[in-house]
């Protein structure tokens, strides 16, 4: 079953659609798609997936597990399979009991999921929960492009479809960076009066839009900001290896 929508911003109302929300922007077309996991609410277009969207895994065959692939029990009349939503492995129902919202697969309601995957999910939800919203309310950096001498301020944030970088000055504007196509990520620290370590800054590389990789360099701003693009800077760090290791085959 497929239907296409367009979804204003009130449309969900429980406790366990909060989450996909805020991983989902009202300026993107989306299709509600029935699997054997459950509905999922993704985008219409590939191109307009966010970079945090994970694939609904193939389920192992029934005939390829006799038994629970984290306790070892037999699976028996009493004893039935379930498949994890996440990782698409069998287990026992005290293996894989828990129902968890997993908004990286677009669920519109909590799925099952076993142990191991429910502590990854619990982690990342909180990281939607809480540090999404660091990330879309932005941070104010001095900004040096690769090779440009001049280092204006900024305003850096997520944009609402969490796909790219976007740069908000009164100077020469920056081209959007799409998240999918940085590489890698150094966190900038010095260490404050107290002695421990304070961020200052980022530098990342990254594929611009002819492919050709670039480095940006974000310092933080002294000033009543500090401590927000602080938090940006810690978010964008999580939200990063959440991105990065995705694209590394488990």
């Amino acid at each position: 079953m497929v239907s296409l929508l367009r979804l204003p911003v009130f449309v969900y109302t429980d406790a366990h659609s909060i989450i996909l929300l805020k991983m989902s922007s009202n300026t993107v077309e989306k299709k509600l798609v029935k699997s054997k996991s459950g509905l999922r609410m993704v985008a219409k277009n590939d191109f307009e997936l966010s970079p945090f969207f994970l694939d609904e895994p193939p389920w192992v065959p029934d005939d390829q597990c006799e038994k629970c692939m984290q306790c070892g029990q037999k699976f028996e009349l009493l004893k039935r399979r379930h498949h994890c939503r996440r990782c698409g492995r069998c287990f026992c129902h005290d293996c894989c009991n828990g129902l968890l919202p997993l908004p990286r697969m677009c669920f519109v309601d909590p799925v099952r999921q076993c142990s191991m995957c429910a502590n990854i999910t619990r982690k990342e939800n909180d990281f939607f929960d809480t540090h999404l919203k660091v990330l879309l309310d932005g941070g104010i950096f001095v900004v040096q492009e690769s090779n440009e001498a001049t280092r204006p301020i900024y305003i850096c944030k997520l944009s609402p479809d969490q796909r790219t970088l976007i740069f908000e000055g009164q100077v020469t504007a920056i081209d959007p960076i799409l998240v999918q196509h940085i590489e890698s990520l150094q966190i900038l620290a010095s260490l404050d009066a107290l002695g421990n370590s304070a961020a200052t800054g980022l530098a990342m590389k990254y594929r611009d839009k002819s492919g050709e990789i670039q480095v940006l360099k974000m310092s933080i701003v002294a000033g009543p900001e500090k401590k927000q693009a602080q938090n940006w800077i810690s978010a964008f760090q999580k939200a990063f290896k959440m991105v990065y290791d995705s694209r590394v085959p488990s």
